[in-house]
């Protein structure tokens, strides 16, 4: 048996391509026109604005602090007004009239700013030293009564107006007594001097008479 021929396969369409077009081969290296190559540009950097600035409130006014109390001095203890006490009626006994005076009208101003014992007793003893007038030492008899009928216990300035206070009045009491004598004394001294007139008086008139009889008795015994 013959083997069969294969079938015959039908010729396969022609397919019509489009025609190529013709291919300029490239140009050599050395012949391409070379362009340059601009470096690429930095990216410039970002501008960093600064944030706007917040509105500043206005300053607060401090409020005036209040100006520190002073501190005040110490108060002086009895002890220590005492001995100034003292040491300035020490200085006072050595001072002339005129510094007395003068001293005066410092302690009255001391006075008049501080009404304290020492400073009365000051002015006291001041005024018993000047005896300008009559009253200086009455006014200091009223300054030491001042001191002594202070309220309180009794203080050692006190228990000194009190020893001053007597000194000054049997200083006054032998001041009057002394001028009450002087002024009996010389009513007395009047009182004689009176009478010897008198006397003279009388004496005149009485030798006047008797000569002038004595002289008649005498001529008519001739």
């Amino acid at each position: 048996m013959e083997p069969e021929a294969p079938p015959r396969l039908a010729p396969a369409p022609l397919v019509e391509s489009p025609p190529l077009e013709p291919v300029e081969p490239p140009a050599p290296a050395s012949q391409q026109p070379i362009t340059a190559i601009a470096p690429p540009t930095a990216a410039p950097p970002p501008v960093v604005r600064p944030p706007a600035p917040s509105p500043v409130p206005p300053a607060a006014t401090p409020a005036p602090v209040p100006p520190a109390p002073a501190t005040p001095a110490p108060a002086e203890t009895e002890d220590t007004q005492l001995l100034g006490l003292l040491s300035d009626l020490s200085r006072y006994s050595a001072m002339n009239g005129d510094e007395v005076r003068k001293e005066i009208g410092s302690a009255t101003q001391a006075l008049a700013r501080q009404r304290t014992d020492a400073n009365r007793v000051r002015l006291a003893v001041l005024y018993t030293l000047a005896r300008a007038n009559p009253q200086d030492d009455q006014r200091a008899l009223q300054l030491f009564d001042a001191v002594i009928r202070g309220s309180g216990p009794p203080t050692p300035i006190r228990n000194l107006a009190t020893t001053l206070q007597t000194q000054v009045s049997e200083r006054l009491r032998s001041t009057r007594e002394e001028q009450q004598k002087s002024e009996q004394a010389v009513r007395k001294l009047d009182q004689m001097l009176e009478l010897e007139r008198a006397l003279l008086r009388d004496r005149v008139r009485s030798g006047g008479g008797g000569g002038g009889g004595g002289g008649g008795g005498s001529a008519g015994g001739h």
